[in-house]
């Protein structure tokens, strides 16, 4: 099941989570690595995910953000957009976001 989010929700629906999983590719390899993630504005910046994630949005902006759900059966936020680095940090702009719960 999934439900769609207003992107101008995303900052109060982050409030929702804690930490999230930043998605990269580079030659069809993914790369995750766990982030904390600020709204700012339309954005989300993603402090110091590391020089893999940054050369891996060098390549290929497209990204995406999951939330685990913080409770047990619980909904994630996925989170779908376009990054560039920023120094150490990485800003997002999502594209689309939604709610997704596993089928029971």
């Amino acid at each position: 099941m999934s439900v769609l989010v207003d992107l101008a929700d995303l900052p109060q629906r982050l409030q929702e989570f804690d930490r999230g999983y930043l998605l990269t590719t580079k030659d069809d390899t993914v790369k995750a690595v766990s982030v904390r993630a600020v709204a700012e504005d339309a954005s989300l910046r993603i402090d110091t995910p590391g020089r893999g994630s940054i050369t891996n949005v060098g390549v290929n902006p497209v990204v995406t953000v999951l939330f685990p759900p913080l409770a047990d059966p619980g909904m994630s936020l996925l989170v779908d957009g376009t990054a560039v680095a920023d120094g150490d940090d990485v800003i997002v702009t999502p594209t689309g976001a939604v709610l997704h719960r596993p089928v029971p």
